[in-house]
Order: C-alpha cells, then structure tokens, then sequence
C-alpha cells in the first residue's frame, strides 16, 4: 500500500443522548494511536436512532481508504449501509488519486506519489458484524430541506421552493471553524424570519485535519486561504446524514443540495483508465440518483436533488437578484471571509470571490451590494487574465462578452455563446427527470422569466429544445 499512512483507522459504537451524537475516531501510527472525538449537537431534542448515529460517523472515513490496510467499526452494521460505505469509498479514491494526487496540489509531497499510475489497493472494511437494522419513514414529499451554505445557489434554492409552496426547512450545518464565517449572515436572517430553520453543529472539519495532520504523505496542511482541501472530497452527505433526526422529527421528504450545471464538454471523465468526477463526486447528478435509490432501497424514501441543476451561476445571480433581492444581500460565497465590524466580508480575490464578481457585472448588478470593494472590482480584469478563476469556459466568455456590452473600456472582451444563458439538460449532468414532476413545471416557469429557453447537448452541441420535450423527457438523443 504506497499511500499507507495508518495502520488502521477504527470508530466506536456512537453515543446517543437527547441532543448529541458523538463517536471516537482512533488511527494508529506505527502501533501508537491516536484518538479524536467526533461531536454532532442539536439546539432541540431529536430521536434516538442509532442507524442514523452510525451513518454520520462512518461517512467521514470514507476519505481515507487510500491510507490504511483496514478501517473497523466496533458496532454492527446494516449491508445497505455497509454497501453504501463501499461504493462510495471506492468512487472516492479514484477521485482523490486523479484530482488530488495523479495531478498535483502541492499539498501530497512528491516522493509519495505513485510513479505508475494506476489505481490503488483500499482498506478492508471490518465492522463488528452485519445485520439488517431496518428503518421506515413515509415522509411528506411537500416537504423541502434546503442545506443552506450561504452560497447563491442554496438561497436561491430556498427562494424558489419557498414561492412554489413547498414547506421549506433550511438548514444549516455549523463547522467548528472558519467555514462557518460563510454562512452566519444567512443564517442570523433566517433564524429571525423562518420559524422552520435548523442547525446542526459538529466538529467535523477539527476531525478531518486531526487526519491529515497525521498524514506523512501531506505537507502544508492548515495552510491559510488553500483554495482546495488537502485529501478529502467526500463530505456533502455527511451534512445530510447529520439532519436525518431532524428529517425523522418532521417528516421531510425531500432534500435540495444546490448544485448548479457543469458543462461535459471536452471532458473524459477519465485519467488514464481511471474512471472519476472532476473533484466533485457528490455534488454531481449521479450522486444525486444514487442517493434517492439509495435512501428508497433503506426504507427512508428521501428524495435528493438540486432545483438549480439546469442553469449557470451567470442566471443564478440573475434570478436571486431580481427576484428575491432579500436573499441576495445574503450570500457570502468566497474562501475567506472575515469580519469587519458587525458583519462578515468576502476576501473580493480568491477563485469563488472572482467568479461572483464576473456574474454580478455580467448581469449589471453592483458588486458592492454584497461587500466587494470597489478595487476588488477595479482589479478584477488582472485576475481573470492570470486565470485565477474556475468557471466553464463558454459561461466565462459569455459573461466577459456581457460585461464588455456593459462597459465598453473593460479591458477583456470575451464572445457570445447564447446557451450560458439557457436551461441545460444533457445525459451526463443534467437529466430531465432531475426535478421531482409535481415541482418540475412550476420551477422551470420561473426560469423561463430570466433564460433564453431550454438546450439539449447533442453530439457535442446545444440544441434548442422545447419546454415539453423537457416537462415530458422526450428527446432523441
């Protein structure tokens, strides 16, 4: 095993109580241990369900199979759930050794990396035993969590879910540290106007980099304002699984990630035979229809998606300014934010920041009504031409192409490419089933106020469609 860094990894049997769930994580180095306890707390009382204790705990390992011959659980487990543990695991190590070590980080020191590149042995996992442990819910499917993050893409998400008359919970998932800068001022608003928000706190992220701290292969790890996490690429559905009491309690029957369109264009989805997701495994659409089946296959019958898959970050923007400019005000999408005053800022230069900016004038939307500067705005041309942006190459254009028409003295010019502000469907990342049917017509009519009508990705090209070819999914590809 190349990439061993433990000699195991193993967690115990989580502890309940009326508003906490917790678990101690032991990883061995060289036949010392270490321990470190993994804490989830709830501001209200929440079942007693251990099924749901035991899938928060293990997800976090998910991470680490490429570094240790075996990870135990001192606990019995359920075969679904120990085949959900497997699956992911082995999608995930494919994705670490593609995007995070195959193609350098700077953050896995050279001498450990694999000089064949292949995929690597993973853990054994061992758990005390199996056995069935049968969980039922028949949720309410009006019902809507939103895991809001403070993000566009999330309050936009709650906006519309809100409008089409779903009963909408918000909820936010409170990391021990810095992250949870980003989402504070969403979530101080929506403590005071939505009675249905919750909160989730954990110490999830101290867990993750008590790991990586004691990775020999990883160097640089704590690195102020990394713009990507050393190893892990696995964690969305560990935020999920720590809302299952509150998705029990209320009897919430679908959960809304927001997850907005990636274009496939140009991609293999493959690195030298390895099969991966570009880093983002579990924001991807086929995460999303594992976990419905997955979640149906369980008993619980979630349903998890994203209502903002078919559109760009540019119409994002767009619609969450003109149509819920409350919402807006709200969003701090950015890698450091920090506090000035009473309120947190974006830092206005790394990656997320420039990209947000490039929207925001696209759409001729005063970047300062979300706390950039205006020289984080002045010097936005500079950083865009050094690259220190990620966006889809047809929305970047596009929108550079927008602000252009906008200001003609802005420096860089882009070109139009009309889809960027379409709906996208396509076999990849964008199905037409995507949206639950009873939302699907409701949601996508407050799209059409704001987009250029529906594309389909055809041999390499988008093609124009009609809005009942997408309502219905039929289309000849």
């Amino acid at each position: 095993m190349p990439l061993k860094c433990f000699d195991y990894i193993s967690i115990e049997k989580p502890k309940l109580s009326s508003r906490r769930i917790s678990s101690v994580y032991t990883i061995s180095i060289d036949g010392n241990e270490e321990k470190f306890r993994l804490i989830h707390t709830y501001k209200e009382k929440i079942p007693r369900n251990e099924v749901f204790a035991k899938l928060m705990v293990i997800t976090p390992a998910i991470n680490y199979a490429l570094f240790t011959p075996e990870i135990s659980f001192n606990f019995s487990l359920d075969p679904r759930d120990l085949q959900f543990f497997k699956d992911m695991m082995e999608l995930t190590a494919n994705d670490i050794l593609v995007n995070r070590i195959y193609r350098r980080t700077g953050f896995v020191r050279e001498e450990f990396i694999p000089k064949e590149i292949k995929p690597q042995p993973l853990a054994k996992i061992v758990p005390e035993r199996v056995e069935e442990e049968d969980v039922k819910l028949t949720p309410d499917y009006n019902k809507c969590a939103i895991m809001l993050s403070g993000g566009k893409e999330s309050l936009l998400t709650y906006g519309i879910t809100k409008e089409i008359g779903c009963e909408v919970y918000p909820f936010f998932f409170n990391e021990s540290g810095g992250h949870w800068k980003v989402a504070l001022t969403a979530y101080k608003w929506f403590k005071e106007h939505e009675p249905n928000t919750k909160k989730v706190w954990s110490n999830v992220d101290r867990l993750y980099t008590f790991i990586e701290k004691h990775m020999k292969i990883l160097q640089n790890v704590g690195k102020p304002k990394a713009e990507v996490y050393p190893i892990r690429l696995f964690f969305f559905e560990h935020y999920v699984f720590s809302f299952l009491p509150l998705i029990e309690k209320y009897n919430i029957g679908n959960v809304l990630l927001g997850n907005e369109y990636d274009d496939p264009r140009g991609l293999t989805y493959e690195f030298h035979g390895i099969p991966h997701f570009y880093a983002v495994l579990d924001q991807s659409q086929f995460f999303d229809k594992y976990m419905t089946r997955w979640f149906a296959e369980r008993g619980l019958n979630i349903r998890q998606w994203s209502a903002v898959r078919p559109i760009t970050g540019l119409i994002v923007e767009r619609i969450l300014y003109k149509r819920y400019p409350e919402l807006f005000k709200l969003q701090r999408s950015c890698h450091s934010v920090h506090k000035e005053g009473e309120d947190y800022v974006p830092c206005g230069t790394c990656f997320k920041c420039n990209g947000i900016q490039t929207f925001l004038l696209a759409n001729g939307i005063d970047p300062q009504l979300i706390k950039y500067k205006p020289h984080h705005i002045e010097t936005l041309p500079k950083r865009i031409a050094e690259g220190k942006v990620r966006l889809d190459e047809d929305e970047l254009q596009h929108s550079l192409y927008l602000i252009k028409q906008r200001k003609p003295d802005f420096p860089l010019s882009g070109e139009r490419r009309d889809h960027v502000e379409m709906l996208h469907f396509d076999d990849r990342n964008s199905l037409f089933d995507n949206i639950p049917l009873e939302f699907r017509e409701r949601i996508y009519s407050i799209f059409e106020q704001y987009t250029r009508g529906y594309a389909y990705l055809k041999e390499g090209k988008w093609v124009e469609i009609t809005r009942e070819e997408v309502l219905h999914g039929v289309h000849d590809s």
